[in-house]
């Protein structure tokens, strides 16, 4: 048996390539052969030929395209606001310990609500405007961004604190100038789950409190009986989550890579 780690290039693609054509090989076996109704499970090539038209015609108002530069306007607003608020928050208590004092039981308690459950709060509030998915997704995002920058902050080397306070350095100071570049890896590997959790929270979002995006989309397949603009929908979220982790996968990689230098 190979260990995971001593596979090449060649022999990981070939085994990613066996994996894809064996999963749709069975799609389409169990669509063709009647296992499953076509109505509920068309074949992969009526999921990609509807996937091409809704790119070409407009479903529900607008063309799939339109409908992720919706999603991801939302999810670009919700995202950056956890990010922003996170990241200093959880800088701040990592280094203020009577400030974890106050802030960690109530947001201990309010990051295990998940981000679906803010849903009918987020439309009581908001309706179908903006503020409602924004909610959610920021629900979703803010935890990983403040946990992660908290735990960079607390295994920052001491030493680079002490010589910091010993040169006469502010808690600002120290905060912005030693704890934020020293727990950037710590940082940006939280922001890996922050968005993985922003865009799934982004669809159950869409899915009830919105009139466009991709979560709108499913609504409207499923309301039409159509599996393959769900799945032509499911397949467009899976693209662009995937996209979304492989940059900041390589953010993370090149901060690694420069740390590893310095």
């Amino acid at each position: 048996m190979i260990a995971p780690e001593r596979l090449g290039g060649r022999e990981w693609i070939v085994l990613s390539l066996a994996g894809l054509f064996a999963f749709f090989g069975l799609w389409a076996l169990a669509s063709v052969a009647g296992l499953v109704p076509r109505l509920f499970l068309p074949p992969p090539w009526a999921v990609a030929a509807k996937f091409v038209e809704m790119t070409q015609q407009p479903f529900s108002g607008y063309t799939l395209q339109q409908h992720l530069l919706s999603s991801f306007g939302r999810f670009g607003m919700g995202f950056g606001l956890a990010v922003l608020i996170g990241v200093p928050l959880g800088l701040a208590i990592g280094w203020f310990r009577w400030l974890d004092a106050i802030i960690s039981p109530l947001f201990d308690a309010l990051r295990f609500v998940a981000p679906i459950a803010w849903v009918p709060f987020a439309a009581l509030w908001f309706g179908t405007g903006i503020g409602g998915p924004m909610l959610v997704i920021f629900s979703g995002a803010f935890p990983p961004c403040v946990i992660n920058a908290q735990r960079g902050a607390r295994f920052v080397d001491q030493r680079l604190i002490e010589a910091a306070q010993t040169l006469g350095a502010t808690h600002w100071q120290i905060m912005t100038e030693v704890l934020l570049p020293a727990s950037v890896p710590s940082i940006v590997a939280g922001l890996r789950v922050s968005a993985g959790l922003a865009w799934q929270s982004l669809v159950g979002a869409e899915l009830i409190v919105a009139s466009s995006g991709i979560g709108y989309v499913l609504v409207k397949g499923q309301a039409s009986i159509s599996t393959s603009i769900v799945m032509s929908g499911m397949i467009a979220i899976g693209i662009v989550g995937f996209v979304i982790d492989a940059l900041l996968r390589q953010l993370e990689a090149w901060l690694q890579r420069r740390r590893g230098r310095a």
